[in-house]
């Protein structure tokens, strides 16, 4: 079981890895409205999923996956997967993208308070976690509460923080209560994805946005978008969720965030600012304090190491 969770983490460690891409990938197809974003991806997503589930697992499979999962993982997956990436895609184009990141990558340290919280889970909540919400809310303020280069407040600048604060929030609940279901397999995310870009299309004809023709670099940026961050990564945090550590993975989520600002500052989207710098240590150690075991946790493993 030990070695089967350990896999399950290393997968979700990839999907980590293909989320430091989306950020900058988001900024470079920001011309792009909201909701027509969210279905372009996301219908990229299902066709890149569909593909690598017909490969791997067959038509029949695919099917007997889709069966299998309970009403309640059709909602939650596909509510919170399409209200976190509309929040997500807002953001990106009501503020600018450095602050908006560390805002949006306060999901992992909520994931470690919210597996600590939320009934259903082995995890614990201590003083490592308490502290480091703190340190994580500090670095928000730091970002937010002051001017300077890295953060603008004037226009919909704002609206654009509070959209990535709900982001975290979203992702992070969204991510828990998946391992506390526990639906078998992540087939089934062949249409959520397909749900959700549906739902971005309708969303994309409500609000009433302009269709706007994307360019050869814009759509190169969007299919990269959807086969990666949207498309394979969700199937691998389905399954790590499902079946890894869930205060291991959002622990590791936070390799993220220095990672997503040395790539938006490579590509000219964000400054290299002594304010994000800081922001972006704080998170981290947060994030360390959060992942270390809580007191009624470390006092379980060490009466079961005695047993």
């Amino acid at each position: 079981m030990r070695t089967a969770s350990g896999k399950a983490t290393a997968v979700g460690a990839a999907a980590i890895l293909l989320w430091s891409t989306l950020a900058v990938g988001t900024t470079l197809t920001k011309v792009i409205p909201t909701f027509e974003a969210l279905a372009i991806t996301f219908a990229i997503g299902a066709a890149t999923v569909l593909v690598g589930f017909l490969a791997i697992s067959g038509p029949s499979r695919i099917v007997t996956g889709f069966r299998a999962w309970p009403a309640k993982a059709w909602i939650i997956s596909i509510a919170g997967i399409f209200l976190y990436h509309a929040l997500y895609f807002l953001a990106f184009r009501l503020a600018p993208a450095g602050p908006v990141t560390i805002v949006n990558y306060l999901w992992p340290l909520l994931i470690v308070l919210f597996a600590g919280i939320l009934p259903g889970g082995t995890s614990r909540l201590g003083w490592p976690q308490i502290v480091g919400g703190v340190v994580g809310f500090g670095a928000t303020i730091l970002l937010i509460g002051g001017s300077g280069d890295a953060v603008a407040l004037g226009g919909g600048a704002m609206a654009g923080y509070l959209a990535a604060l709900a982001c975290a929030f979203t992702w992070s609940l969204y991510s828990v209560i998946n391992n506390r279901i526990g639906a078998p397999g992540s087939e089934p995310m062949i249409l959520v994805c397909a749900a959700v870009a549906l739902l971005g299309a309708l969303g994309h004809v409500l609000a009433g946005e302009t269709f706007v023709t994307p360019d050869l670099p814009t759509a190169i940026g969007l299919a990269v978008l959807g086969a990666g961050p949207v498309g394979a990564a969700f199937v691998a945090w389905d399954h790590a969720t499902k079946r890894g550590n869930i205060t291991v993975l959002g622990a590791l989520s936070y390799a993220t965030p220095p990672l997503s600002m040395i790539l938006l500052v490579l590509f000219g989207q964000a400054p290299a600012s002594w304010r994000l710098g800081l922001a972006t240590i704080l998170v981290v150690a947060g994030a360390a304090l959060a992942a270390m075991p809580g007191r009624r946790a470390a006092t379980k493993a060490a009466a079961d190491a005695k047993s």
